[in-house]
């Protein structure tokens, strides 16, 4: 584990961190991500990200969001979404839209624009990357006992490699 990872974890866990973040973190990474041309994820630094872009399920108008994944080993081409909200009350609004539009996403992976297929996992399958995303990142335990809701996690492949 990198030098200061558990100190994020920790600090990533309070409710604090909650309000502020969603607010400073993907519009750092937005900025970020438009003045390296794709190439770089300030917030990669501590988790793998992408940026999704997917239209409204409601608008229709195109909504880019920064994202921390789960990349799935040994595939290149598939990750696993994870609808936190940082712990805070309702689903994230990139959630509803890949719900809408499932085949309609767009992530910009590593400076690459891949189209995917978003697919929300449900009983199993879920359960079973949900225990490897709690390996991945602790916090999402804490963002769990949080909120009522159960968290959404989707995965999302290339759309070439999808199954149909």
């Amino acid at each position: 584990m990198a030098p200061g990872v558990r100190l994020i974890q920790k600090v990533s866990s309070t409710r604090a961190f909650a309000k502020v973040a969603p607010h400073v973190v993907p519009a750092m990474d937005r900025a970020v991500h438009r003045l390296t041309r794709g190439k770089v994820l300030l917030s990669s630094r501590m988790l793998p990200g992408l940026i999704l872009t997917v239209p409204g399920a409601r608008s229709g108008q195109l909504r880019t969001t920064p994202l921390a994944c789960m990349p799935e080993k040994g595939t290149g081409r598939s990750w696993i979404l994870v609808g936190s909200n940082f712990g805070r009350t309702g689903h994230p609004a990139w959630t509803a839209n890949l719900l809408a539009g499932p085949d309609k996403g767009v992530v910009n992976w590593q400076g690459r624009d891949v189209p995917v297929r978003a697919t929300l996992l449900e009983g199993e399958e879920r359960e079973e990357v949900w225990r490897a995303a709690l390996k991945f990142w602790p916090p999402y335990a804490t963002y769990q006992a949080r909120v009522e809701r159960e968290i959404r996690l989707f995965r999302l492949r290339e759309r070439g490699d999808a199954a149909p």
